[in-house]
């Protein structure tokens, strides 16, 4: 394993991060019921192997953004047995339940509580955008940070940003930040913070976290024969997975990247690359295999969802995600019959084009809209 300096923390950190947003579940699919007995095994496992940077979140494996999920009291339980001393907790203050600066240290408090511990820390504001950060920054949220810093509830303050990248230095400069989380990858460079984010906040001395480096997994599973074909024909072989995740480690910005493992063969293989990735070691020819991928991959998107389910729950019951998922497929690779496997209440037909889905979407899609373009192509009479 490597690891790499997280900013002026000075904190050496794995630069594989074991995200606890896609836990594996236990059948049925409900994303409230995590199957402990193998995510146990996965994470530990990922530990005793160098990985020292668990992230969760405070609605990760729950039924919504408006209470508290069931990843942050697994992740306690994870880190009994002495687990807890071997790592770095990174979790997030829930900002859009936000009101008051005592609020805070309600949600602060909790967090302690369903995590086992009484230091978190790397924590986190959660999904700021201009919003968000303008309701947060009113109710006190710089004294929050410096009083819970003083008093060891938390070791570092950061950020994780979801808004555009003209608001993003605005934020970098408004606090004394050590750190901040940013979604990137090889087809995001230009999305969010972008690479421009991510240069400020290196030399503003802030260690990076990277959020979604394989984008929710499309840039790993069931690629595109075009694609395929392009990283066959390379000099060197890699996965898909390796060409994505060595493409953001090759970045000397980035400090760690996040991947939500749920499978023992995703550990073992991310462990592995994550073993020998160097920064500024892609070469010229591995830098052009990704530029054509990323011409391939932009003709074919229609939706950037990340299936990161901010969006849910839909009051109507549409599973938004999903939907999108199925979208994307169609296009990508032709999967038109696998849309019949979502049941009735869940499809796009059930939208009423309320907008609430749209307020919380951190990739800005235009969700009404492309709701009906996907009732168009799967649920046409």
């Amino acid at each position: 394993m490597l690891y790499r300096k997280f900013g002026k923390t000075n904190e050496m950190v794995s630069i594989l991060g074991f995200g606890c947003m896609r836990l594996p579940l236990l059948p049925g699919g409900d994303p409230a019921k995590i199957d402990e007995k193998f995510a146990t095994e996965l994470i530990r496992f990922a530990i005793d192997e160098g990985v020292n940077y668990i992230d969760t979140a405070y609605p990760y494996h729950g039924k919504g953004m408006g209470s508290g999920g069931q990843s942050e009291p697994f992740v306690g339980k994870v880190l009994k047995d002495g687990y807890r001393q071997k790592v770095k907790i990174a979790t997030k203050l829930p900002s859009w339940l936000v009101k008051t600066r005592s609020d805070m240290d309600k949600y602060l408090n909790e967090q302690l509580k369903r995590l086992g511990t009484d230091t978190i820390d790397f924590y986190l504001v959660h999904a700021l955008n201009t919003t968000l950060w303008a309701n947060v920054k009113e109710a006190g949220v710089a004294d929050f940070l410096d009083q819970a810093i003083r008093d060891g509830r938390i070791r570092y303050a950061g950020f994780s940003y979801h808004e555009k990248e003209e608001y993003f230095n605005d934020i970098v400069d408004s606090y004394d930040w050590s750190f901040c989380q940013i979604q990137y990858n090889y087809m995001d460079e230009e999305f969010q913070a972008g690479r421009k984010g991510l240069n400020y906040a290196a030399q503003k001395g802030l260690g990076l976290t990277i959020m979604e480096p394989l984008r929710g997994g499309k840039l790993a599973v069931n690629l595109p024969v075009e694609v395929q074909t392009v990283f066959n024909q390379a000099d060197i072989q890699m996965t898909p997975a390796e060409w994505a995740l060595r493409w953001v480690w090759d970045q000397p910005e980035v400090s760690t990247l996040l991947s939500g493992m749920n499978s023992m063969e995703q550990v073992t293989e991310n462990i592995k690359i994550a073993g020998n990735a160097a920064e500024n070691s892609f070469t010229a020819k591995e830098k052009n295999v990704i530029e054509h991928v990323k011409n391939i991959f932009r003709q074919r998107i229609k939706v950037d969802c990340t299936s990161c389910s901010y969006c849910m729950p839909c009051p109507q019951g549409v599973n938004i995600p999903g939907c999108f998922n199925f979208y994307n497929n169609y296009y990508m690779f032709g999967r038109e019959e696998a849309y019949r496997m979502l049941p009735p209440d869940q499809r796009a037909s059930n939208c009423i084009e309320c907008g609430d889905c749209e307020t919380k979407c951190p990739q800005s899609i235009k969700i009404r809209e492309e709701m009906q373009n996907v009732k168009a192509i799967f649920e046409a009479a």
